[in-house]
């Protein structure tokens, strides 16, 4: 049985994750991309990609679409043939897991059917560019009642955002651009609608590759099902290892990794929702339930600061007119003054992500 602690643990992901060396690799080149990033904030996307890749971040081979739990990801489109198939409910208790809600009793009951009907509706639909709103709209009119609820903000019955989302890359819609104009159109030459999951043990392994070790639990809670359905499609070749004394699994591929894993040093400035950010054991992540609450927050988590290999603080940005971000940092414990410097230095990949010359570091 092979013993690893977290640091360990945290060395083999910001390794595999790519945050110790900046490659020069074009976005759709970088291994991260087997995952994919999720566009948390407008423009979040671009800043994991800078810390990433001295490359610019643009790149068409790219889409943003939403995938694993329903949150909107970049990809590549050479890549979605077979994602939208590892992404398919497996079974309906399986789907009724992922769009569970409160606002729909009796829709969430449904299981697969919810997805088959909201796919087809968003293929009926979204045949264009469309404001989100519209599309909306229209997808809610197309689909069973049990699937929408009663929207007291804009007094208009609506599809549930969790359905929608869910079923929007099987329904062949991309997310064009978010915020108060926010945009949906068809994927070009998007893949057919599944009728079956296919490659879940390959989206379980891609998960272990860059976040493992980890359990059925934690693969789950990311991919918004439940652990009994996960367990179920485990992957049978997976090495166990014992982290700080609890069982959890990786590909054998890279269990040398692991084992040999050391802490890089340097500094990135990371979005919320990064990559990193997106394994579920958050105590292994970050000690102290105080400090988790400042990362994960209901609303409007802040990015963080990756010092030595660890998560050091958290930050703010606020555009200051065109020509510099503003970057408010709180720290979590004492940096010295070499690491500070560091930080300084590496703001600027923050204002080439933003697309401003400058960047201003301040600290709380």
């Amino acid at each position: 049985m092979i013993n690893v602690d977290r640091a360990r643990v945290m060395a083999f992901r910001v390794r595999a994750l790519g945050l110790a060396d900046r490659a020069a690799a074009r976005p759709a080149d970088l291994p991260s991309l087997d995952l994919g990033i999720q566009e948390y904030t407008p423009g979040s996307a671009r800043v994991a990609l800078t810390a990433r890749t001295s490359a610019e971040p643009e790149d068409d081979r790219l889409i943003s679409v939403w995938a694993a739990r329903g949150a909107p990801h970049l990809h590549r489109r050479s890549d979605l043939a077979a994602l939208v198939r590892q992404l398919w409910p497996l079974t309906d208790a399986d789907a009724s897991a992922r769009i569970n809600s409160a606002q729909i009793p009796d829709g969430w009951p449904m299981g697969i059917r919810a997805f088959t009907v909201t796919a087809e509706a968003f293929r009926a639909v979204v045949t264009e560019p469309m404001p989100r709103g519209a599309a909306s709209t229209e997808v809610s009119r197309r689909v069973p009642p049990e699937l929408t609820y009663d929207c007291r903000g804009c007094k208009a019955r609506h599809i549930a955002g969790n359905v929608w989302q869910h079923a929007g890359l099987a329904g062949g819609v991309e997310v064009l651009s978010r915020g108060r104009d926010a945009l949906l159109g068809p994927i070009p030459d998007a893949p057919p609608m599944p009728s079956a999951n296919a490659g879940i043990d390959r989206m379980i392994e891609t998960y272990l590759r860059f976040l493992g070790p980890a359990t059925p639990a934690e693969v789950a809670k990311y991919l918004g099902s439940s652990t009994a359905e996960i367990r179920k499609v485990w992957p049978a070749e997976l090495v166990e290892v014992r982290v700080d004394g609890r069982a959890a699994w990786v590909p054998e591929p890279q269990v040398a990794d692991l084992e040999t894993a050391e802490t890089p040093p340097g500094v990135r400035w990371l979005p919320g929702m990064d990559p990193l950010l997106q394994a579920r054991d958050r105590d292994l992540l970050l000690p102290g339930r105080d400090r988790q609450k400042e990362v994960w927050r209901p609303l409007g988590n802040p990015g963080v600061l990756l010092v030595d290999g660890d998560i050091a603080g958290v930050w703010r940005a606020r555009m200051a007119g065109r020509k510099r971000v503003d970057l408010a940092v709180t720290a979590f414990g004492t940096l010295s003054a070499a690491q500070r410097k560091r930080v300084d230095s590496e703001a600027a990949e923050v204002a080439r992500a933003r697309g401003v010359p400058d960047a201003a570091v301040s600290w709380e």
